[in-house]
């Protein structure tokens, strides 16, 4: 899975599509355009290529190619003016396709049914408006090589709020923007008394709710499907460090990095996995990569591109980095330790603070020899007398990507489960943990220690616990998913979001395992679906065939999974970005591939798609596409048969011709 991923996103390729590097020549190529000097180079290297830190995906796809940023993380403006919103969606698609993923409050909007000043018409409001954020996603990939993500976020006062709430309510809606409400200290107050509450907009009161009627819609939609999350805007910006910048109103899209209009933040994680030796946290080791994590995330804003004068001057001002850990869960399991133990709370608190400290000394030796960030008078860092080059050091990512590369767990999460399924664009992976591997290959028998837990089995009040335990010594926020079982209630919900707010966290999402239909990562225990197993990064047991089918929207990728006795079980379409059919594509391959572990045969499902083809299709249609794949893998596909002489009819110049009479269907 490791070298899948790899290939596909993160290794420069050549004309044809086939990679030119491997990690070490990633490494090489990274740290040779990040480092100033030959001795960092040499220090970024080590770290990088032995795991120990990395930088975010931007940084490894992106490095030595011009006009790319190196930065994960940016925040956009949202005017209300329609020139405003489409200068923002036009930003960003620029900062899309340089690399990174956007975060907007669409907040500033007026309501629907308000009246436009200049035309006298009636505003649709800012939920309209999402829609629009979402579709320019959809036609625009980060860099070249992943689809843009996003952050909506709406202030719990304003009047669209129960829309915005509703807005993916349905599965598949704005499938490129996560959604989260800006829950206020007034909200939380009001909803603790049972309070009315008003909605405003530009200090004028719209109309008055009960906040517990907005609040049970939050826990419903987070119950429902994991949307809308929650951030507590007003803890964000009492943590503001530039608050003479300007206000913070919105997140990156993980939740994060909270960010001022136009700011930018440039991320990297150190795997804590790495960091024990011998049963021990080593300390000495862990101050060692902080110091060269918070050199090798400077010097990318002084190399890096940037999408935006706006945001080059922002990201400049306050030179904001945030450097983060990965492989918490497994440091806990090398040390013995559970997740949910005091013992595991405390010794999150001495790992952060030691990496809090030692950031903040590093970038303040920086700062002597090159400068405080330019907008640092009038800082929260002035008026306590600390000269320092970056206005944040901190900030917990979720480091989805970045961990399955340096085979630890994410971010500070708990293991998922041991054995699980992981669905990436065009394939699917059963992954074996590497610690749980290791102990079952080590014939100690098949009961685990108690210290192998898994999310699940990790109860509400632990996870937030923990969240909280990293976050006070964390300048930005932290990336935390509370991961619940498929039988968690709505009380459990609100639970969550209460304590994270009463013990001092900046947000927080859960989601409730198989609460939809279609999820990055599940429980192979619970799964039948018929896949290949991997520890990681070996070939799939299960045999799979891809092929490449040309359309005139372009190359359509057919993965075919394949029984033991070679008999197609599973088809997974892959289609071009800018298709309009990727509905048609995903419905397709679903019933076929549910009909096929049905025992449905072959050769009969192909016949019902070829006379359907043969009566209204093309060459470019979605049953033809899925023919042409089948008969290429000579997996039951029937010869076509052209319909005036009987005569073989094959595919030319992107046409069906008979070879016999000369008809044609184009």
């Amino acid at each position: 899975m490791r070298q899948d991923i790899l290939k596909k996103r993160y290794f420069f390729k050549d004309e044809e599509g086939n990679p030119v590097e491997d990690w070490e020549g990633l490494c090489r190529r990274v740290t040779a355009v990040c480092a100033k000097t030959s001795e960092q180079e040499k220090e970024f290297l080590e770290v990088m290529q032995d795991c120990l830190f990395l930088p975010n995906s931007p940084a490894l796809m992106n490095a030595g190619r011009e006009k790319f940023s190196l930065s994960a993380c940016f925040v956009l403006p949202v005017k209300d003016s329609m020139e405003g919103i489409f200068e923002s969606v036009k930003h960003t698609a620029l900062i899309h396709k340089a690399g990174g993923g956007t975060g907007f409050s669409f907040s500033r909007l007026r309501p629907s049914g308000d009246i436009v000043g200049s035309t006298k018409g009636v505003a649709s409001g800012p939920c309209s408006f999402i829609h629009v954020f979402d579709a320019a996603t959809h036609v625009t990939r980060q860099g070249g090589v992943r689809r843009g993500a996003n952050m909506g976020i709406l202030r719990v006062d304003h009047p669209d709020v129960m829309e915005f709430i509703n807005l993916k309510k349905d599965e598949g809606v704005l499938q490129n923007i996560n959604l989260s409400i800006a829950v206020t200290d007034s909200f939380l107050k009001a909803l603790k008394s049972n309070s009315d509450f008003p909605l405003v907009f530009k200090g004028k009161t719209r109309r008055i709710v009960k906040a517990k009627e907005i609040w049970d819609a939050i826990i419903e939609g987070a119950w429902r499907n994991g949307e809308p999350g929650v951030i507590f805007i007003d803890r964000i910006n009492r943590d503001n460090p530039t608050p003479h910048i300007g206000e913070i109103e919105s997140t990156n899209p993980c939740g994060e990095q909270p960010l001022l209009p136009y700011e930018a933040c440039v991320l990297g994680s150190i795997n804590l996995s790495k960091m024990v030796y011998q049963g021990s946290v080593d300390y000495e080791k862990l101050s060692d990569v902080v110091r060269i994590g918070v050199r090798f995330l400077d010097n990318i804003l002084d190399i890096q591109s940037y999408p935006l004068p706006e945001v080059e001057r922002m990201h400049k001002g306050n030179r904001k980095i945030g450097l983060g850990v990965m492989g918490w869960a497994d440091m806990l399991i090398k040390l013995g330790l559970r997740y949910d133990s005091e013992e595991a709370l405390q010794l999150a608190e001495k790992v952060m603070k030691r990496i809090e400290s030692e950031s903040i000394a590093e970038s303040c030796r920086i700062a002597e020899a090159e400068g405080v960030f330019p907008n640092w008078e009038g800082s929260e860092w002035q008026k306590r007398g600390i000269r320092i080059r970056n206005a944040t050091t901190t900030t917990i990512a979720p480091t989805g990507s970045l961990s399955i590369i340096a085979g630890c767990s994410s971010g500070i999460e708990p293991v998922f489960d041991f054995e699980t399924l992981q669905k990436r664009a065009d394939s699917e992976y059963r992954v074996l943990h590497p610690l749980y591997k290791q102990w079952k290959e080590s014939g100690n028998g098949d009961r685990l220690p108690p210290y192998f837990l898994t999310a699940r089995e990790v109860s509400v009040q632990w996870h937030i616990r923990m969240q909280a335990a990293f976050q006070r010594h964390v300048h930005n926020a932290v990336s935390k998913t509370i991961n619940l079982s498929e039988k968690a209630s709505k009380e459990d919900i609100q639970e969550a979001f209460l304590l994270a707010y009463e013990l001092g966290c900046k947000g927080v999402t859960v989601y409730r395992d198989g609460s939809r239909r279609r999820q990055v990562i599940s429980s192979a225990k619970k799964s039948s679906q018929p896949v290949g197993l991997t520890d990681g990064g070996l070939k799939a047991v299960l045999d799979a065939k891809r092929v490449c089918v040309d359309t005139s929207e372009g190359k359509v990728y057919i993965n075919v999974s394949l029984s033991e006795d070679k008999k197609p079980i599973e088809v997974f379409i892959v289609t071009p970005v800018e298709t309009k059919f990727g509905e048609i594509y995903e419905s397709f391959g679903r019933i076929f591939s549910l009909a096929l572990r049905n025992g449905l045969p072959v050769e009969k499902l192909l016949s019902q798609l070829e006379k359907a083809n043969k009566k209204y299709g093309s060459v470019a249609s979605v049953p033809s596409a899925i023919i042409r794949a089948f008969r290429m893998l000579d997996l039951g596909a029937l010869r076509e048969t052209c319909p005036d002489c009987g005569g073989v009819l094959v595919l030319e110049e992107g046409c069906i011709k008979c070879l016999s009479c000369g008809f044609t269907k184009c």
